[in-house]
């Protein structure tokens, strides 16, 4: 078949949420007296989230600097090199070196020094940033399924999620742990363990977390399928909303 279209999986994880529109809600208000929206406009602040994303339409989110700032930050101290993306300083207090502020952008951040070590050394010897692509058949026609892996240890894929608050399974509904496994065996790469290395980061503290998974062909490329076959189905009933066509593998 002919490719036809091409997914990111960030890009699936927005599909999801806008499926899970009502269960997030609950989660987050459903006992809340006075909450900021009803289920219905939360739905369609996912729909107009989702759409925004196939678009590309850019958005200024501290959320995601804070993240791409760490990630940028622990590479450059596995790979031992400068960074060209992020400017980042010492902070010393007594005569030590406690913390590293890292500028993104606009935007300043402060990561304890003994946090970057901790998922440092984890990392050592880890390619960093690995562009992985696949072609998955569906019923509409080939898809390309591309991305970064944020680290490949022997036999293991990483994941590095920052986030304010964690939750257990909180990346259970997420797709990379499902498609860069999968793009790695089409890959030759028999790499079926990944892991979302999570770094909750708060006013005063850190805490890490690890969520494990492990691919299995025989139950995972079934749901990859049919999340993609759905993901389809919503592109074309909503065509008339996409201007960004690359998602279409057309020119733009």
């Amino acid at each position: 078949m002919q490719l036809r279209y091409k997914f990111y999986p960030s890009l699936l994880d927005a599909f999801q949420s806008y499926l899970d529109s009502e269960t997030i809600w609950e989660k987050y208000w459903g006992y809340s007296e006075t909450p900021p929206h009803t289920p219905e406009e939360f739905r369609q602040q996912q729909f107009q989230s989702l759409i925004d994303r196939i678009n590309r339409v850019p958005y200024d989110n501290e959320a995601v600097a804070k993240g791409t700032a760490f990630n940028e930050v622990i590479d450059c101290m596995v790979l031992n090199r400068p960074s060209t993306k992020v400017q980042v300083e010492k902070l010393v207090l007594d005569g030590q070196v406690v913390a590293l502020k890292a500028t993104y952008g606009s935007r300043s951040f402060c990561f304890p020094l003994p946090l970057c070590r901790e998922v440092a050394n984890y990392y050592q010897g880890a390619l960093t940033q690995q562009f992985v692509q696949a072609v998955l058949p569906t019923i509409f026609g080939d898809v390309l399924l591309y991305g970064f892996i944020d680290y490949v240890l022997p036999f293991l894929t990483c994941d590095l999620k920052t986030t304010g608050r964690y939750n257990v399974g909180d990346f259970k509904n997420h797709w990379q742990h499902i498609v860069y496994p999968y793009a790695l065996i089409e890959n030759g790469s028999n790499v079926t363990d990944f892991e979302y290395n999570v770094v909750e980061l708060t006013p005063k503290d850190y805490n890490t977390y690890t969520e494990s998974y492990s691919f299995v062909p025989e139950r995972d490329v079934p749901k990859l399928t049919q999340h993609c076959e759905d993901f389809i189905r919503f592109l074309q009933e909503n065509r008339d909303l996409i201007t960004d066509k690359k998602i279409f593998n057309l020119a733009a």
